[in-house]
């Protein structure tokens, strides 16, 4: 089962107090018209199963279930033609057609639309029943209170009552809403029926998965999971109604608001799914919800995606019309902040390193997830250093005169709202969040379940080091996995994805969205020994790139040694230095006999952990196909789509050999005589990274501050008008850049 969004918890309850406690609590489901019915008005027997099946699934659990159904006047319209048909002259098909009577209609198509009912629960092994109502009923007392005692007796037996309104007697007047009627279609009576027989839930059915922003065939429109009339009001508009039936979704959402002010939480979801009841009941994020403290989860964060991403980006916007100083004092206060808090924040991380252990969580996973001694006054180190780095931002690149009087300055600016989807390391945040500071851009975190705790405790310290003028809610911090989808969809509000993780989560979000997204697939380090390297440095370079940090990206993965090193001893001593710092070592094709060392699975293989793949190569010219070929990583979910290699390194005293090596391997980054580890923003002395990039737009290597820059066009005239060109006089003579 999928997770449980915190807004849907109390579904869990619902289900809990039906089960152990034996109350008499139940839900309640509407059906409308265009669900049991096909574009023709007859029946729809498949999707009618499908929610008898639902419905018996939730008997054998121990749920009530009430059914509201409609349909009986599409179906008995549909009896009712084909009956004048077989009965007209051909004079009488001649004259003009007098539309069919509803009530006629009603009376026909009931007593097919509950054969139908019976027929697929007897099937299921299920008693179902009818009771037709009308809007007059109510006003009785009497009829109530024996309403609730016959559902009672029903529900006791396990028998499904299937209420619907007794149109073919009803003496309601059109329209279909009155200010005189206590109910005016079926998705008013269910509500009015939650209410009466005190339901737990009200579920109704539409022909659209939910309540959307715009007409739902719209890609733009979004799905709203939860209704906050406050914030909607003027948002969202409402079509036609119903094809076939009375209400459509402005009834569905009248009624729904209606129930859901006295206490009912109502659902709206498509009726064409075969399980979305059951969905509903096990608390996913399934439709639109209507509850009463909807407006109090707004309070207490539970706010949409795309209200904190509108959020950050204007925050974004004071952050960057503040004072060079002043952004540089933010950074100043928040390497501060994490210093005085570095108790509770270790803390939170022992806790979150405890969970996962006791889960089972991989050991390179929870290497990750640590925050070792030294690494928050690390992490505070770096963020001054950003601080006092040269501003970023209005950054004059180019200036060219255009024409005299006219001058056109190419400046760096921010991108605008970052989304930044990151695995196990907390101190990924950190980094991230102080670069978008440095850089001006919004930023929205979701970190990995994992590092629950120090994610949450490192935000809070962090956003408490913002000052009011910008607002917290420049760093939004998503706790729901369930968000991401919707997030990935706003590419009107979000402008980079950068996710941080394995190979598979960086394909799943490339291939979820239109917004560009900046990452790298697998980190296949290679380290290439050539015959001419002085052995005593390609030890220490070799056994630093696989075991100063192996669950990083550049950390080593395949080792490649020149053939000749193999008669020579070099390869021997190799493979010993890494098994004695306990590295396991694997062989490929060519080295595994030789050596007598277990087969790797793969060339193409992250091992994240003290492990590596060993083989040899003829030549500089071998090793670099080799990397060509096993560094770049396939994206299966878009054949023919190749990321670029990660960061590869050659151990070689032929400055020849060596400079063949740096100028032909096509990776992020290449490096002569030093370990691969080196790759790494605060290495590079960019401070911080936001991550390393493997694809070539707009970003290669270890992305920092100018990483998450893009360009502004500004220009300074005096007055000039193109006027097709006639007047003016281009120069386009390049400036001098001012200080």
């Amino acid at each position: 089962m999928d997770s449980v969004d915190s807004t849907r918890a109390f579904m869990k309850d619902v289900r809990r107090i039906v089960v152990k406690e034996h109350k008499l609590d139940w839900a309640l489901a509407e059906v409308g018209t265009a669900v049991v019915t096909r574009s023709d008005g007859r029946l729809a027997p498949g999707r009618l199963g499908a929610l008898c099946e639902q419905i018996q699934e939730l008997n054998s659990k121990g749920f009530e279930v009430i059914l509201v159904s409609s349909g009986a006047v599409g179906c008995g319209r549909q009896r009712l033609r084909y009956r004048k048909l077989i009965n007209s002259s051909f004079a009488d098909l001649q004259k003009p057609q007098i539309e069919l009577d509803g009530k006629a209609c009603a009376a026909v198509g009931q007593n097919g639309l509950m054969a139908l009912y019976d027929t697929l629960f007897s099937q299921l092994d299920v008693t179902s029943a009818q009771l037709l109502v009308t809007d007059n009923d109510f006003r009785d007392s009497e009829f109530r209170k024996q309403l609730n005692e016959t559902v009672k007796s029903l529900l006791a037996l396990k028998v499904v009552p299937i209420f619907n309104e007794n149109d073919a007697v009803s003496t309601r007047k059109a329209p279909y809403e009155d200010s005189s009627g206590i109910f005016w279609d079926n998705d008013s009576l269910a509500a009015l029926l939650a209410l009466e027989l005190k339901a737990d839930l009200l579920v109704l059915l539409s022909d659209v998965e939910g309540l959307y922003s715009g007409p739902p065939q719209d890609e733009k429109s979004r799905l709203i999971h939860t209704y906050i009339k406050e914030r909607l009001e003027g948002v969202i508009t409402f079509g036609d109604k119903s094809r076939v039936g009375r209400g459509g979704m402005t009834a569905k959402v009248k009624a729904a608001v209606y129930a859901a002010h006295a206490g009912i939480p109502v659902i709206i979801t498509s009726g064409f799914a075969g399980d979305n009841i059951i969905k509903v009941l096990e608390g996913q994020r399934i439709g639109t919800l209507f509850h009463r403290d909807a407006h109090k989860w707004v309070q207490l964060g539970e706010v949409s995606g795309r209200d904190m991403a509108v959020a950050s980006r204007e925050s974004s916007r004071r952050l960057q019309a503040m004072s060079s100083q002043e952004r540089s004092k933010i950074l100043l206060d928040v390497a501060d902040a994490l210093e005085s808090n570095e108790k509770l924040i270790v803390t939170e991380n022992e806790a979150d390193i405890a969970a996962a252990q006791q889960a089972g969580v991989e050991k390179s996973l929870i290497s990750r997830l640590a925050l070792k001694p030294g690494k928050i006054a690390s992490l505070a180190k770096a963020i001054r250093v950003l601080a006092n780095m040269e501003e970023p931002i209005g950054h004059v690149m180019k200036r060219t005169e255009l024409a005299d009087g006219l001058v056109l300055e190419k400046t760096s600016s921010p991108l605008g709202v970052l989304l930044i989807i990151f695995e196990s390391r907390p101190e990924a945040l950190v980094q991230i969040a102080s670069l978008a500071i440095r850089s001006g851009n919004g930023l929205l975190l979701k970190g990995g379940k994992e590092a629950k705790l120090s994610n949450a405790i490192l935000h809070k310290v962090i956003t408490s080091a913002i000052p009011e003028s910008v607002g917290e809610r420049l760093i939004g911090l998503i706790t729901s996995r369930e968000k991401i989808p919707d997030l990935l969809k706003l590419d009107d509000v979000i402008d980079l994805v950068i996710p941080r993780g394995s190979n598979k989560l960086v394909s799943q979000i490339k291939a979820s969205t239109k917004i560009p997204v900046l990452g790298h697939a697998d980190g296949i380090c290679h380290v290439y020994v050539d015959k001419s390297a002085n052995m005593d440095m390609a030890k220490n370079i070799v056994l630093d790139a696989k075991t100063d940090y192996p669950a990083a990206c550049n950390a080593m993965e395949t080792l490649l040694i020149h053939k000749d090193l193999l008669q020579t001893g070099g390869l021997n001593e190799l493979i010993m230095e890494l098994q004695v710092k306990g590295v396991t070592v694997y062989g490929g094709p060519r080295v595994r006999k030789e050596m007598n060392l277990p087969e790797a699975r793969s060339f193409h293989h992250e091992y994240n952990s003290l492990a590596c793949t060993v083989e040899t190569v003829d030549d500089v010219y071998s090793a670099i196909d080799h990397i060509h070929k096993f560094g770049r990583h396939v994206n299966c979910l878009k054949p023919f789509f190749l990321s670029n290699a990660h960061t590869d390194c050659i151990v070689a005293e032929d400055s020849e050999v060596a400079e063949l090596f740096l100028n032909q391997v096509d990776s992020a980054a290449v490096l002569h005589n030093a370990s691969t580890r080196f790759c790494d923003g605060f290495r590079f002395g960019l401070g911080a990274e936001v991550g390393i990039s493997t694809s070539r737009i707009h970003a290669r290597g270890p992305v920092g501050v100018e990483g998450l820059l893009t360009t502004r066009w500004i220009a300074r005239g005096s007055g000039q008008v193109v006027d097709g060109d006639k007047e003016i006089v281009y120069t386009h003579r390049d400036l001098a850049l001012q200080a």
